[in-house]
């Protein structure tokens, strides 16, 4: 496809278009661009919209700790069991760097 037939392929605002025969022969090359690139394609037949490739993620929201605000009340055991692990929790050393202090003793 010639850089001019790309570019007519393109919406101004919206994803890329590409024929059905053209994604046919290059099908591995643009699940590649949306996976890996993030980009939408739109597959065409005639210039009708067949199908839209998007990445696997799109429109989903990552899971974030905040989201879970309210679950638990503030005075539940959990957040003063959370407390002694940190409390209790030492800083953690490689086992390298453990066995070369051993070495050089």
């Amino acid at each position: 496809m010639t850089n001019m037939a790309k570019m007519a392929n393109k919406r101004s605002n919206g994803p890329e278009e590409v024929t059905v025969a053209d994604a046919k022969g290059r099908f591995s090359e643009l699940l590649g661009r949306v996976a890996f690139g993030g980009e939408t394609l739109l597959i065409t037949r005639r210039g009708r919209p067949m199908a839209k490739l998007v990445p696997p993620n799109a429109g989903e929201r990552p899971a974030h700790l905040a989201d879970l605000a309210g679950w638990l009340d503030d005075g539940h055991p959990f957040f003063q069991s959370m407390e002694d692990v940190v409390e209790a929790r030492t800083r953690h050393v490689p086992r390298v760097l453990r066995q070369a202090g051993r070495r050089a003793r």
